[in-house]
């Protein structure tokens, strides 16, 4: 069964998370939705772009902490490495790209959110944040640029610090989000928001993304190798691995 389902309007393709309610990220889902978006990015067909969940619940939890946590670090290095890869393929898109949020957006889903061009999120108590922290372990780089880029230095710092989770209307006013729709509508209007989008020149709009997104992907790309292994450095570290034993018991 794939764990990424994709279906096509008007020159959009809609790519949903399917993996279970959580969509938790394994190396599993990750490789599927890298797949995926490198066919949206070499299809000609494909103008635009909507990251969805198949259910209403999360539109991703984050990593699969209780089968990641078992891996040895080479292992666990990989995917990592194409976690981010993922991201960065899905931030650099040439193509407009639309988050629909129907569901909790946690950690690593959340960076797959922010990953996107714009975010449409139901609302509600539907919770978005990157709660790293608590885990004992850093945001990954690449979230943690695109956060800052965002939300302005100050509100990021406090939301990776504190790794609190905030609701739709929160994360509008923070800037995480560009509007907090009724669940009925979300889905339906980033189809709309992405059609509207693709219908542009899409060269021009390229190159206007590529203004944006390029200094991040090269203070990303400068120093990839050093965040890689310091991330890692913190998940096997003793408190990170008390904290994530933690977590799985609650997960």
């Amino acid at each position: 069964m794939r764990m990424v389902v994709t279906s096509h309007h008007n020159g959009t393709t809609i790519i949903k998370l399917n993996r279970g309610v959580t969509n938790a990220l394994d190396l599993g889902l990750v490789d599927e939705l890298a797949e995926t978006i490198h066919s949206v990015q070499n299809d000609p067909d494909s103008h635009s772009m909507v990251l969805a969940s198949a259910n209403d619940k999360f539109f991703s939890i984050g990593f699969d902490i209780p089968n990641l946590y078992k891996l040895h670090r080479e292992d666990f290095r990989i995917f990592y490495r194409r976690f981010n890869q993922a991201c960065l393929d899905l931030y650099t898109l040439p193509k407009p790209t639309v988050a629909a949020i129907t569901g909790h957006a946690i950690a690593g889903g959340c960076i797959l959110a922010l990953c996107c061009d714009y975010r449409l999120i139901a609302e509600g108590r539907k919770l978005m944040g990157l709660n790293e922290i608590k885990l004992g372990v850093p945001v990954p780089y690449l979230g943690d640029c695109i956060l800052r880029t965002l939300v302005g230095v100050r509100t990021a710092r406090e939301v990776m610090e504190l790794g609190e989770f905030y609701t739709a209307e929160m994360a509008l006013e923070m800037g995480m989000v560009d509007q907090v729709l009724s669940l009925e509508r979300v889905l339906s209007a980033s189809i709309e928001k992405a059609c509207v989008l693709g219908e542009s020149p899409l060269q021009a709009l390229a190159m206007i993304k590529q203004n944006r997104v390029r200094p991040v992907e090269e203070r990303v790309l400068a120093c990839q190798d050093e965040k890689t292994e310091a991330f890692l450095d913190c998940w096997y570290s003793g408190q990170a691995r008390d904290r994530l034993r933690e977590a799985i018991e609650k997960f």
